[in-house]
């Protein structure tokens, strides 16, 4: 797999935490994941169709994810659950509408799908491709999170 390919995701999503959720990342080396365990509690995934299929995954602990729905909302938080998967789900769109942008720069045609929300401990994220899937790391102050993203 290219790494070349990680690039976009990891701009996308420093940019996107930044300034939605004043949490500044910071991304470890990306690897070829193994099998299909979500490394955090919730995970946003959106599909890409194009010259290229393929998906685009983020998983939050859940103390990451519950600081950045504070950060967002300014702590006003109605009903934790929904509004952590209202947030995920927001996040996941625009970091991958973001690297998105950044992929069609590199010749690819992609469009993105509506966001899927999975919640869960030990939950699985079941990527729609043959190729390998790449896998991002990130640390916050407030927890850990995992990019991955796969194309056929």
């Amino acid at each position: 797999m290219n790494v070349e390919l990680a690039k976009p995701f990891i701009k996308a999503t420093t940019d996107i935490l930044s300034m939605m959720a004043m949490v500044t990342p910071t991304p470890g080396k990306p690897f070829v994941k193994k099998g299909n365990s979500a490394t955090g509690d919730v995970t946003g995934v959106v599909g890409f169709t194009g010259n290229v299929n393929g998906s685009v995954s983020i998983s939050f602990e859940k103390a990451c994810a519950a600081q950045i729905v504070k950060n967002m909302l300014g702590g006003d938080i109605q009903d934790i659950i929904q509004d952590v998967k209202d947030a995920v789900g927001e996040i996941t769109n625009m970091v991958s509408g973001q690297a998105r942008a950044g992929l069609i720069e590199m010749g690819y045609k992609l469009s993105g799908s509506t966001p899927t929300v999975i919640m869960g401990d030990n939950h699985t994220i079941a990527h729609v491709t043959t190729g390998p899937v790449m896998a991002i790391p990130f640390k916050t102050d407030h927890g850990n999170f995992t990019i991955e993203f796969a194309f056929d």
